[in-house]
């Protein structure tokens, strides 16, 4: 348990500093040692400290980060954009405005390609394969119309480039698609 003889004056300074600077009450127990997160909560609320919120509308970098989508996670169609936005929030009994900058995503119209060629399956059935035929099965196997693509495979590949292009994707795609 803490006791008041680790509270000099200071180690309230460089708490006082510390917690101005936005760190967390963990951050600051850490750096001060000796004493619980807790405690230092406690004191920030006997020392009636205001909240961490800078002036001109910056937010501590953990309240950014959480805000932040990356990059490699968005959705190709939609682009960043970010937003200014006054909240509240409650420090101790009071209740503080405070400027939250916001990544947003808005929806972008993207152009597509009307070009694609998608050909024209011979629908052959398993035994009617070679090795240069393409083995990209359509339907359901348990079904009498199942079938395999059939079209030409180039380079001994078991699919044609149109089944290549859907069969090999490099896995940073794989994921995104995921």
């Amino acid at each position: 348990m803490e006791n008041g003889a680790n509270w000099t004056d200071e180690r309230v300074d460089r708490l006082k500093k510390l917690w101005s600077e936005g760190l967390s009450a963990s951050q600051i127990a850490a750096q001060l040692g000796g004493v619980s997160r807790n405690a230092v909560i406690g004191k920030v609320h006997r020392l009636n400290l205001p909240g961490r919120a800078k002036a001109g509308g910056a937010t501590s970098a953990r309240s950014q980060k959480r805000a932040q989508i990356p990059a490699q996670s968005r959705p190709a169609s939609f682009a960043p954009r970010t937003i200014t936005r006054t909240v509240a929030r409650p420090s101790g009994a009071t209740m503080l405005k405070e400027d939250v900058e916001i990544d947003v995503l808005e929806e972008v119209q993207v152009a597509t390609n009307n070009n694609v060629v998608v050909p024209i399956f011979k629908r052959l059935p398993l035994i009617r394969l070679t090795e240069r035929t393409c083995k990209w099965p359509l339907g359901d196997p348990l079904k009498e119309d199942f079938c395999f693509c059939g079209n030409d495979s180039p380079d001994n590949s078991p699919y044609c480039t149109y089944h290549q292009k859907l069969a090999y994707q490099p896995s940073a795609e794989r994921r995104r698609v995921r």
